[in-house]
């Protein structure tokens, strides 16, 4: 049986389309958190250190961002209680952080040692938590919410 072109990408439509849609939104709700984010971390990164003005600006951002996928990007899941959902959403963004934190650690504190002027300034910690711990924290997050948080309506 040959596959045509035509029916190949309708194919993976009907296959991948609803986490298209589903990652899509969680994108959106990522965006608005990420301005949320970045601006509270900056704001306080020369009063309080690298390390607690990400924890402040990550639980700051992931309040509205658990605001935003609650109500928008699986609304249409299945309804757990809402204590169970945040404790779970906290939980996993704790993991998120702690990624996060991790490249922020290995960039400011042992590259930093060695490398002061490039790795221990606004730049060096912009790409280290809000670039690289970005990427990784959020392919950690799609992942355990959809799995474990808001979790598929039974057939």
């Amino acid at each position: 049986m040959s596959v045509t072109v035509e029916s190949l990408p309708r194919r993976l439509w009907l296959r991948f389309g609803e986490l298209v849609h589903e990652f899509s939104k969680f994108g959106v709700v990522g965006v608005v958190a990420y301005v949320v984010d970045v601006s509270i971390s900056n704001l306080l990164l020369h009063p309080i250190g690298p390390i607690f003005s990400a924890v402040a600006s990550v639980t700051v951002a992931a309040t509205v961002a658990f605001i935003g996928n609650r109500f928008w990007t699986w609304r249409d899941r299945e309804r757990t209680s809402l204590r169970r959902e945040y404790l779970l959403y906290f939980l996993f963004n704790l993991g998120g952080l702690l990624i996060a934190l991790a490249c922020v650690g290995l960039s400011w504190y042992v590259f930093g040692h060695f490398w002061p002027s490039v790795f221990q300034n606004r730049l060096a910690y912009n790409i280290a938590k809000n670039v690289v711990g970005l990427i990784l924290g959020t392919l950690f997050r799609f992942w355990s919410y959809r799995r474990f948080v808001f979790v598929a309506r039974t057939p």
